[in-house]
């Protein structure tokens, strides 16, 4: 997955830029924590400027620490519970305090859905402009920035945040008589090409009966964006975009679908057994595998994706372009959709997708 890292407040003045251009909604929840230290006194505003920076230094000299001017991991510590969490580190509740709720209190002001104080206190009014927010992106309106919450204030505000490296360790596999490198990999959930790269042999060739082999498992942060069970929102929003975008269908549709569907949660399964960000069936991969593509494609982020908008592309191209039709038949199945017309219950599933379209 990818890593994104908090860019320290800077400022060069020397190479003579307007750095009050940039703006990083981590940096309103610095600047709410040097107001409450009485060193600034500059709107809340998110953005990189002079007056920013010198409250850091006149901060980091009182506190005796390297007068940077950089934000850091140290400066945030000495500033005290204002200081940290980092915004997406956290679940956030009803009386919780610290930098993260200042950045949610700073988000929800920017919507227009919050006006009362940035102090980083999570009390009665920020939990009734939380719920309205959740209302809003059709969540669940428990006041809880929870894990879906938190990716859609972070997708729709470019809110830097550090993704959570997940590292597989080594496994490695015995070939049993019968075994096919296409039946282990399904078994692995990997790939016959991933498997043959990393033993360095020939798919097409027979395996013998007792080889060792070593199963593939993403062990960099680049491999990790295609096949780790936990990703940035912003990791998982790129692969969608890159298969929206290579197969024709607008970005906006599935994005809208997948947040829809999981949440952006790539490690979802639901009780009829769909899974992954697009909460696509093993019947929909092998359909897509059988008879859209004519191989498998790999078991991994980026292949479940790829499985899922080839899905969507399919339907919408069996119903002429209507998105609508389109997201029925994803619903309630194709078949069901020509028999029966469109189910009740798949009506309210196709409105929120359409309503989600206009906000992504």
């Amino acid at each position: 997955m990818r890593v994104v890292k908090l860019a320290p407040i800077a400022v060069a003045v020397a190479l003579g830029f307007a750095p009050a251009a940039y703006a990083n909604p981590q940096h309103a929840g610095i600047q709410v924590a040097l107001r409450a230290h009485g060193l600034y006194l500059g709107p809340i505003d998110a953005r990189v400027g002079p007056m920013t920076v010198a409250a850091i230094r006149a901060f980091q000299q009182k506190a005796g620490l390297p007068v940077t001017g950089l934000a850091d991991a140290r400066t945030r510590v000495a500033l005290g519970p204002l200081g940290r969490p980092l915004f997406g580190e956290r679940n956030l509740r009803g009386g919780f305090f610290g930098l993260d709720v200042s950045v949610l209190q700073y988000l929800l002001t920017k919507r227009g859905l919050y006006a009362g104080a940035l102090d980083g206190y999570l009390g009665p009014e920020t939990q009734v402009a939380l719920r309205r927010y959740q209302a809003r992106m059709r969540l669940a309106a428990d006041g809880v920035a929870g894990p879906r919450t938190r990716a859609a204030l972070v997708l729709q505000n470019d809110v830097p945040v550090r993704a959570k490296r997940v590292v597989a360790t080594a496994r490695t596999y015995v070939v049993r008589p019968g075994d096919s490198l296409t039946a282990i990999a399904q078994r692995h959930g990997t790939s016959v090409g991933a498997l043959a790269r990393a033993n360095r042999i020939d798919p097409a060739r027979p395996i013998v009966i007792g080889t060792r082999l070593k199963i593939p498992g993403p062990t960099t942060v680049a491999r990790t964006a295609q096949t780790a069970l936990a990703a940035a929102p912003s990791a998982v929003r790129d692969i969608l975009d890159n298969w929206a975008l290579q197969l024709g269908v607008s970005r906006s549709l599935v994005r809208a679908l997948a947040w829809m569907e999981s949440g952006f949660q790539v490690n979802l399964v639901s009780s009829a057994g769909a899974k992954g960000v697009l909460q696509t069936l093993p019947v929909t991969r092998d359909f897509v595998e059988d008879v859209l593509v004519g191989h498998p494609l790999p078991r991994t982020l980026d292949g479940d994706v790829q499985v899922g908008v080839l899905y969507l592309r399919h339907l919408l191209r069996r119903f002429n372009g209507d998105e609508s039709l389109a997201l029925a038949a994803w619903y309630q199945g194709e078949a069901a959709l020509r028999r029966d017309g469109v189910y009740a219950v798949t009506k309210p599933f196709v409105a929120n997708v359409q309503a989600l379209k206009a906000r992504f």
